[in-house]
This record gives C-alpha cells, structure tokens and sequence, in this order.
C-alpha cells in the first residue's frame, strides 16, 4: 500500500478511487411542531391529588393553605430558636453575674439537683424564690431555655401532624405519629 521513498516520505502507492454521490431527501416543515406548541400556551399541565399544581415550566405551585402552613412553621422554628436562645443567653449572664466570682469546688461531684430531671421540676426551680444551693433558680432558667429549645421542634411536628389531619393525608399523618413517637420516647425513655 506504501512505498518508502529515498526521502524517508511515505507515499500511498495506488490512487484511491472515490465516487461522490448527492441525494435529496425530501423536506418537511420542521417548524410546524413547535409553532402548534407555542399556539397552544397551556398554563395547567396537571393537577397533583392535593390541589397543588404543575404549570407550563414544570414548576409546582402551592395553594394559599400549603403557604401558610410553611409560613407558620418556619417561624415557629425561627422564633422558638431565638427565645429559646434568649432564656439560655439571659440565665447564663444572671448566674455570672451573682456566682461568676465563686471558686469552683471540684473535691466532691454533686449530681444534678432533682429539680432539673424534670420539665416540671425546672418550672418550679424557676418559679421558686430561693437561689441557694449554688444559684438553683438561675440554673433553672439556663435550663428552660433549654427545654425551650427542645420543644420546638416537637410542637412543629405536633402542628404538621394536626395540619395533616386537616387535609386527609393519610400517609403523611401516619409517618408524622412515628416521628412524634421517636420523639416522645426518646425524652421520656430517659425517665423509664
């Protein structure tokens, strides 16, 4: 097929036979399928099983109830975490305040009170006047600010799953009540 010349050039040593051939297939207007798209402008694709619906773009929209219930959980959760944040912020100064000069007793371990094993116990400790066994009150509030951080999220499930009730869906409600259980289980399993 190559010859090598004296030039050190590779050179094809035959003619390569080539035929060109033109074919005409026939045309179609391929306009047409989207000129009928564009004609139609459709605004509702489909509508989903709880009234929520899909437009042109693929894009789902929410209906009024959906937006308000996103609205309301999102502050619940915003707001909750920011008071919850104050209460810590607002006990952990005031015990500072009356107690951050103290030496630390580290010679013997002191469990924590028997007030704060409990959310009721943290509300009286907090409710109490007396602020001796090393700032029991202050602590208290500490505490309930953690307790209010905890509730949170606990009260966004417990309005998901009334919200659900409200709108029959069924199979949200049931995996809502699982959450909730684990939920439950895991702050009073701790007592049990």
């Amino acid at each position: 097929m190559y010859k090598l010349n004296a030039g050190f050039r590779w050179a094809p040593s035959t003619q390569a036979e080539s035929k060109v051939i033109a074919l005409t297939l026939p045309q179609k207007n391929s306009h047409s399928d989207i000129e009928k798209l564009e004609a139609q402008q459709v605004t509702t694709v489909a509508e989903l099983p709880n009234s929520s619906e899909i437009d042109a773009n693929k894009n789902v929209t929410k209906t009024s109830s959906e937006q308000q219930l996103e609205y309301l959980l999102s502050n619940l959760l915003k707001y909750g975490v920011l008071i919850a944040s104050a209460v810590v912020l607002l006990g952990g100064i005031l015990y500072l305040i009356h107690h951050g000069g103290e030496p630390a007793e580290y010679h013997f371990f002191r469990g924590e009170p028997l007030q704060f094993r409990s959310p009721v116990g943290v509300v009286q400790a907090v409710l109490s006047g007396s602020d001796a066994y090393g700032g029991l009150r202050l602590r208290g509030i500490i505490q309930l600010g953690l307790l209010l951080l905890i509730a949170t999220p606990i009260l966004r499930v417990i309005i998901s799953l009334l919200a659900f009730l409200v709108q029959r869906e069924f199979i949200y409600v049931i995996v809502t009540l699982l959450v909730l259980a684990s939920l439950t289980y895991s702050l009073v399993g701790a007592y049990y």
